[in-house]
């Protein structure tokens, strides 16, 4: 707490300044194709400015909103500002907590960018303060050194550990002031200093049996911060060999994942002195925490072997102190690197990124629906990836920078076909043997209007009885879409038809959800015997599509007509013969006669379908001069409908004698116009009657055709 507030006085001063310094002269540079680089110092509070990252990427601060920058880190580190875009500390960095003894460290992570999709890969730099003191694993070193030792004897001490890196990082030592002893120090693999305690003058037991000095070690950071440690010395007699080593320098390359309790190396050291001086024990020198964590030493043997799980991604390399000490006290070090080498005991890591789901079906070929990330906690080959697509969905996948991986479609989209994409990603390392993991990506296909609707039949046929009631139903038709929502939601609407001269507009009307066909009004065979409509079926798509179906609807006949006598008329009831026509059309048409009422009921007959009427017998004296005939036709509907006509037949021996009888009925001239009216209407009937057959045997023909 007192080094916090130190840093708070005139020298964190001069530390502000400087981070501030530092973050206004942050410099940035692509390093490849979509890459930025920003550098800041740690320890800079939420908030503070990191780099203007959308104007680095090219963008606008009016393209922001559409665009949408955002970050993909795991970790939220930074944060981005969606009004001007830029990143900016989302938390404390604090360097020795993220990398450890690392000489660099970096944040690493994707920026990506939509409207269209494209994926940035950033890197912050974070640049070590000062801000870790030197510290000594003891409080208090203890040594024992003999009266007899010779001047110049140097006694290794421990060496402080400070958790920042670079100069900061770099220790000098100082001792306070005695003219018995002196600090040398020792020049180290990889420039570090091991400082000594050099004995400057013979020591006398009996004069001064002990000594306490300070060591002090002091980083190379501005300002510095420092550490001590006190050192005891007590002076001892008769113990003048130290113990010594066999090497300074032990090596030992293991791989990650050792069984606990493995051998890693052992370290052997010599007393020259006999009895319980020449006895040498082993121990940890100056170490962190986490190698006594991982690393147990026999005292005895100098045997180290693991005591915790190694993982080469944590940390791949170990060096620590081991201390010798014999029997009288006297001590001596060395140093041990433990190098471990990686296995392949991390499967890829598959994190997805970005997924544009759903997509619409017409999306062209090219297009990226996902964007993914692949990592590796493996080195070397064990570290490097492969990914590829396991499934029948049109998408392939491409490789990008860092790390980052691209699906895009390579085919045309059908939502009709396939409604989602479902597609495994595989990565696999290159280890051997291979670890691979697999993410499921599942896309969902959106609809777009690209079908029209289809009917069930090109052509719809319907039969519907004369006489009907308005509103009955006619027939129903049905077309169907393969589009989805308001793309496959389908009215109907008439299109236009032909019936003649009475036309189809006004006949039928169709509902426009169900594409039921109503009759509009009651149909007359005999007016319109049939007619077409066509009938449109329209999706509710933008633009809308549609299609067209033909409606032929045939009128079928009724018995609604009874027969109609035309001869004789009321007013020339004479005649020979019964001539009568019915509007109606086949079995309703076809007129039966026969004789209902007769003065003389044996005299006469009526042919059962011309109509004429002969004597059945000879005419004799007996009958009557004036005969009344009563002629009912009749035709085959059902029920049947039926007329009646009166005859006066007059009996003579010549036509003089009933000359008299028959200038009682209209005179020549209007016999002669009654003549010539049954002529034409007789005339009339018979045309009607072949046009009638002729079209009853056509459409017979035409609907066993149809049902064929």
């Amino acid at each position: 707490v007192r080094q916090r507030r130190q840093r708070r006085g005139p020298g964190g001063g001069r530390a502000l300044l400087a981070a501030l310094l530092l973050l206004l002269l942050c410099v940035w540079c692509r390093a490849a194709a979509e890459r930025l680089r920003y550098a800041i110092p740690e320890e800079l509070g939420r908030g503070s400015l990191v780099g203007p990252l959308a104007r680095d990427l090219g963008l606008s601060a009016d393209e922001l909103p559409a665009r949408k920058l955002r970050l993909s880190e795991e970790k939220q580190y930074f944060t981005v500002n969606e009004e001007n875009g830029n990143l900016y500390v989302n938390e404390r960095l604090d360097r020795e907590e993220m990398c450890g003894a690392s000489v660099r460290c970096s944040v690493s992570f994707e920026v990506l960018v939509h409207n269209p999709l494209n994926i940035f890969h950033v890197e912050v730099g974070i640049e070590d303060v000062n801000d870790n003191s030197p510290v000594f694993s003891k409080a208090v070193l203890d040594l024992e050194i003999g009266e007899w030792t010779v001047p110049g004897a140097r006694f290794p001490l421990e060496m402080a550990r400070d958790a920042d890196a670079g100069s900061n990082s770099m220790l000098t030592y100082t001792l306070t002031s005695n003219p018995s002893f002196s600090l040398s120090m020792q020049e180290k693999p990889g420039g570090s200093k091991l400082p000594e305690l050099v004995l400057e003058r013979m020591l006398d037991r009996e004069r001064q049996s002990s000594f306490e000095l300070v060591l002090m070690a002091v980083d190379g950071g501005d300002p510095a911060r420092s550490g001590t440690v006190q050192v005891r010395i007590n002076v001892t007699d008769a113990n003048d060999n130290p113990p010594v080593f066999s090497k300074n320098l032990y090596q030992a390359r293991v791989s990650e994942n050792l069984p606990l309790g493995s051998v890693v190396l052992q370290i052997r050291a010599t007393d020259a002195d006999a009895g319980s001086n020449g006895r040498v024990s082993y121990s940890f020198g100056s170490v962190l925490e986490p190698v006594r964590e991982l690393f147990t030493i026999d005292s005895e043997s100098g045997e180290v072997r693991t005591a915790g799980a190694l993982d080469f991604e944590g940390q791949s390399e170990y060096i620590f102190g081991v201390e010798a000490r014999d029997g009288g006290g006297l001590t001596s070090h060395c140093e041990v690197q433990i190098d471990i080498t990686d296995e392949n005991d991390n499967a890829p890591e598959i994190t997805i990124l970005s997924l544009s789901s759903p997509v619409p079906e017409d999306t062209p070929v090219g297009t990226v629906v996902a964007v993914l990330k692949v990592r590796d906690r493996d080195s070397g080959e064990n570290g490097e990836v492969s990914c590829s697509l396991s499934g029948e969905a049109p998408l392939s996948i491409v490789a990008s920078s860092g790390g980052s991986y691209k699906v895009v479609t390579s085919g045309a989209l059908d939502r009709e076909q396939a409604s989602e994409q479902r597609v495994t990603v595989v990565a696999r390392d290159r280890g051997r043997p291979a670890l691979w993991s697999s993410r499921e990506l599942v896309l969902e296909v959106s609809d777009v209007n690209d079908n029209a609707p289809v009917f069930e039949e090109a052509a719809y046929s319907a039969y519907v009885a004369e006489n009907n009631a308005a509103g009955a139903l006619v027939l129903r038709v049905q077309a169907r879409d393969a589009d989805a929502g308001a793309n496959g939601r389908v009215s109907y609407w008439l299109a236009g038809g032909s019936a003649g001269a009475a036309g189809a507009a006004p006949l039928v009307s169709v509902e426009a959800r169900s594409g039921a066909l109503y009759a509009q009004r009651s149909l007359d065979y005999e007016q319109c015997r049939e007619f077409t409509v066509a009938v449109r079926a329209q999706d509710g798509g933008s633009p809308a599509r549609s299609s067209t179906a033909t409606v032929r609807v045939f009128v079928l006949d009724r018995n609604d007509n009874a027969p109609r006598v035309l001869w004789p008329a009321a007013a020339a009831a004479a005649a020979g013969e019964v001539v009568a026509v019915d509007a109606d059309a086949g079995r309703n048409a076809w007129l039966s006669y026969e004789l209902v009422q007769a003065s003389e009921p044996a005299l006469f007959r009526v042919g059962l379908h011309s109509g004429e009427v002969r004597t059945a017998r000879a005419v004799g004296e007996r009958d009557a001069a004036k005969q009344r005939l009563v002629a009912v036709v009749k035709d085959h509907g059902q029920p049947a409908l039926s007329a009646t006509a009166t005859l006066h037949v007059v009996l003579a021996e010549s036509l003089q004698e009933a000359l008299p009888e028959l200038s009682e009925r209209p005179a020549g001239a209007e016999a002669a116009a009654a003549a010539a009216e049954l002529q034409f209407y007789l005339v009339l009937a018979l045309a009607l009657l072949s046009a009638l057959l002729v079209l009853s045997v056509a459409l017979a023909v035409l609907a066993r055709l149809r049902r064929a």
